[in-house]
């Protein structure tokens, strides 16, 4: 069993001069259920090497189980330091891919030609897609083999727009995620804030924000 976890590169949070990234729970939290239950995890980036961790989830608040557990795990730092080039992946060599949100791939995997082919890849051989909180972005740019938006139809979803007036980046992100989801044709859902809500619809499964994301992985490793 071979799951793909895909992580942004990007690190400024607009022009407000603060950083972003990958939010920490939403990796930790799915690596250690798929590590778990035996799966072989490789991480990817657009650009590889070490992605940016958004600060913000790397407060004290901000802890659970499984970041304590990766702030202690010597391997899985060596491994997220590591991620393997996007564009060198081809979909044919993993059972499932599965991207951890933060603010990051609003503004990079949202627009990464790369992972909007390795997810059109993955639909394609009816292979499990799961992305979590903000990471639902990066279907913007991708299609059907008819040539719709891959959501259109389809039940998901995704941080919410009173989630995201809630941090206070309203003005801030390139677009709110559930305003394209909906411009989109997706049959957008959401529970309530900050709680666990996860949608499934045949092998495409979404997360709504970072509470979503063990979940999520776990609903992943049932599609398997």
């Amino acid at each position: 069993m071979k799951i793909l976890m895909v992580l942004t590169s990007h690190d400024q949070l607009g022009d407000t001069g603060k950083k972003t990234g990958f939010w920490l729970e939403e990796f930790a939290a799915p690596y250690y259920v798929f590590k778990d239950a035996g799966a072989e995890v490789t991480l990817a980036s657009p650009k590889g090497g070490q992605p940016p961790l958004d600060p913000s989830s790397d407060t004290t608040d901000a802890q659970t189980p499984a970041t304590e557990r990766f702030k202690s795990d010597t391997a899985a730092q060596g491994a997220l330091a590591h991620t393997v080039v996007l564009s060198t992946l081809s979909a044919d060599d993993y059972d499932a891919v599965f991207f951890p949100g933060g603010h990051g791939p609003l503004w990079d995997l949202a627009e990464d030609a790369d992972s909007a082919a390795l997810i059109e890849a993955f639909a394609a051989k009816d292979r499990p897609i799961a992305a979590v909180c903000h990471a639902p972005a990066v279907f913007k740019n991708t299609k059907t083999p008819e040539g719709k938006p891959f959501v259109a139809g389809r039940k998901v979803t995704g941080f919410t727009n009173s989630e995201e007036e809630g941090v206070g980046l309203t003005k801030i992100v390139p677009f709110l995620l559930e305003d394209m989801l909906t411009a989109h044709g997706a049959q957008y859902s959401k529970g309530a804030d900050w709680s666990p809500y996860v949608v499934t619809d045949g092998k495409l499964v979404t997360g709504q924000n970072p509470a979503s994301s063990e979940a999520a992985a776990h609903k992943l490793l049932s599609l398997l």
